[in-house]
């Protein structure tokens, strides 16, 4: 038995969520996201618009697996819908900043040229210093690829520390050479 696909899915007020034959539509105040779901393997039980509940019809070894997925893709969107997902991004190091400049990030990383970073329509990005970017949008999956792909634009260097990195990521600091 799958731990995580037996819970219910909690749906708050504002989020409207539609069964449309094999996709599962879910919309809220911050966006609209749509889930296949394979009804020939699952159950999908939606009890007034307040909670989502799904099971499969027989279970084996592979259902077992997708079970708790498809509960927390489902989740996941319901959340991203309503209340959106975050990452905060840290520059450390001296000459490093962003900036915006209309619908591109403009980052100074410490190379010979600026790197302008387009920003997708579905994520906002906003630089509250210029150290400091936060990433948000409705889609879970999108957020963090974004901040990954900003990450490795300087990767984080063992040595002093300096790079691109998340708020609150730990740091392993390697000793310098001895005399």
């Amino acid at each position: 038995m799958s731990k995580i696909g037996k819970i219910n899915i909690a749906i708050p007020e504002k989020v409207k969520v539609a069964l449309a034959g094999n996709i599962l539509n879910i919309e809220g105040p911050l966006g609209k996201s749509s889930l296949d779901i394979d009804l020939e393997i699952f159950n999908l039980d939606i009890k007034d618009g307040k909670e989502i509940s799904i099971k499969p019809k027989k279970i084996d070894q592979n259902t077992k697996r997708l079970w708790g997925m498809k509960r927390s893709l489902i989740n996941n969107a319901v959340i991203g819908s309503s209340k959106g997902y975050e990452k905060t991004l840290e520059l450390v190091g001296v000459g490093y900043r962003a900036a915006l400049k209309g619908k591109q990030l403009n980052l100074q990383l410490g190379y010979s040229h600026d790197i302008n970073f387009d920003i997708p329509e579905s994520i906002k990005i906003a630089v509250e210093k210029q150290t400091t970017i936060k990433i948000s949008g409705s889609s879970k999956q999108e957020v963090g690829a974004i901040a990954s792909k900003l990450k490795t634009l300087r990767k984080i260097e063992p040595y002093k520390g300096k790079g691109v990195r998340e708020k609150g990521q730990y740091v392993l600091k390697k000793e310098g050479k001895k005399k």
